[in-house]
This record gives structure tokens, C-alpha cells and sequence, in this order.
């Protein structure tokens, strides 16, 4: 088998929910490039300005607002709405990924990290709570609830990311208690785990949000075991977690996170 999938996959298919509208996103070109139509504004921390790329779905918001998902980037790689195939670390597969949230009535908000290199999450030496992206993260959400992306459902926010950006992703788990209703952390563990080095603490916070964990077997730059280690803290205490597994994969995104990751925020409303 492809997959090896850890617990129970309670949560309900696309098919569930109905059917897609017809794509917002087009594919064009011999190597199959998917773009989606993106806006950008500019948000600033206490010492950097950064742009940040977003999507809103086709239509009229829903009453409350689109529910949205935030896309954190891997290291080195911002997420970007318009890729091509041929991509190292299943870079196609993000855009993909945003494809589907669009289509499935998820706006989609894409924060780079300081110089699109990493976030702090997980740098040695750096308290995060006095990091220039904790400030970054406050006035991001600031700036979203006040609708400057459009409008958004503060109610329904979700955070998914690879690499550096599924860190990131717990990291608003368990700094930003209470905001996420979902997280999906791909190629990643908990918030401050470096590669190999990683231990998860015993207490993790109560109000932890339900969590998908996707991972590679064959992953050299973060051991499938850090993931396991984290996705079992959060069984033991009750937080509802599921992981997925891919025994061909490495570190990347891979190609069944795109209808994993939507299933998973559709199931959790």
C-alpha cells in the first residue's frame, strides 16, 4: 500500500459537502501550469513590510464571511498562485492545494516568511513571542479581521504549511490558542522541533485544534518519527489527529495533500 494512515479518517469527502463550482484557477502550457487569480497588499511587522499574496473565491462572500485558510511557506520557497509541474518538493501540488480551497470556498492568504527564507518559529536562540514574526502574525490577523483581505471568517480560520511553514502552522496551535479551528502540517512537527532534534512537551495546550499530519516515509530532512511523536501527544491528551503517511515519499508535499487538507477544514466548520 501507498499509505500508511494512523488513526481513524473520520472526516467527511469533498463529495459530502457537493460538488466543486467550475475552476476559478486555469491550466495552460505543455508542462501544466495552474494559475489562480491573486491579489497582494502589503503588511507590516514592527521592522519589516511584507507582501501578501491572496485569494478570494468566485461570487459573493458567504453571510459570515469566507472561511480562510492560511498558507505558510516552506524554507526558501514562497507559496506562489501560478506553478508549473515539474517542481522540486511537490511544489505542484501546493498550487493544487490552493486550487482546490478556492474551488471549494476557502479564500486562501499566503504570508511570506522575513526574506522568504524561514519562519522563527524554530531558530535556535529566538523566543518567538520576541520574534519580528509573532508581531508579523498579530498584525496579519489584525489586518484580516479588519477586512482588508475582504471578507474574511475570523470564525473559521485554518493554517496549513510545509517544511518551516507546517512549524509554523503549529506554532499557531500553540501561540495563537483558540484562532485556528483546523491545522494540516505537512513535512513538519511540533512548533520548535528542528529536523532530527525534536521533543514535544508533555503539556499541550487543552484548546489544541484538530490536527492532519502528512508526511514522507523516505523524508531525510524531517524523520517521519518527529511527526509520529507529536501526532501521539496529541491522541494521548484527546485532541482529535490523524496522519497519513505516503511509504513512496520524501520531503514534499504530497500528491493526495490537496483533497486531504480541503477534507479535513470542510470537516471541521
Amino acid at each position: 500500500m501507498k499509505h500508511f494512515i494512523l488513526g481513524i479518517l473520520g472526516f467527511v469527502s469533498m463529495a459530502a459537502h457537493g460538488q466543486a463550482q467550475v475552476s476559478m484557477c486555469k491550466t495552460s502550457g505543455i508542462v501544466d501550469r495552474i494559475t489562480c487569480p491573486s491579489n497582494a497588499v502589503d503588511i507590516s511587522g514592527p521592522h519589516i513590510t511584507r507582501k501578501v499574496k491572496y485569494a478570494l473565491p468566485a461570487g459573493k462572500a458567504p453571510k459570515g464571511g469566507w472561511p480562510t485558510v492560511v498558507i505558510y511557506q516552506g524554507s526558501f520557497f514562497e507559496v506562489e498562485f501560478s506553478r508549473q509541474r515539474i517542481l522540486p518538493f511537490g511544489g505542484y501540488n501546493e498550487i493544487r492545494l490552493i486550487q482546490s480551497l478556492l474551488d471549494h470556498g476557502f479564500a486562501v492568504v499566503a504570508p511570506p516568511a522575513i526574506s522568504g527564507v524561514a519562519w522563527m518559529t524554530n531558530l535556535i536562540g529566538v523566543d518567538y513571542e520576541l520574534s519580528e514574526d509573532f508581531y508579523f502574525v498579530q498584525e496579519l490577523l489584525k489586518k484580516m479581521k479588519t477586512g482588508t483581505f475582504g471578507k474574511l471568517n475570523m470564525n473559521r480560520l485554518y493554517a496549513t504549511g510545509i517544511s518551516s511553514g507546517g512549524y509554523h502552522s503549529s506554532r499557531m496551535a500553540v501561540t495563537f490558542p483558540g484562532t485556528f479551528k483546523a491545522i494540516a502540517v505537512e513535512s513538519a512537527s511540533y512548533a520548535n522541533c528542528k529536523g532530527p532534534i525534536c521533543f514535544v512537551p508533555q503539556n499541550i495546550p487543552e484548546n489544541h485544534p484538530p490536527t492532519l499530519f502528512l508526511h514522507g516515509e523516505h523524508d531525510s530532512v524531517v524523520p517521519v518519527g518527529t511527526m509520529l511523536d507529536y501526532y501521539e501527544r496529541l491522541k494521548n491528551v484527546g485532541v482529535e489527529a490523524e496522519a497519513v503517511i505516503d511509504a513512496t515519499a520524501g520531503h514534499q508535499w504530497i500528491d493526495e495533500a490537496p483533497e486531504l487538507i480541503t477534507n479535513w477544514f470542510l470537516a471541521h466548520p
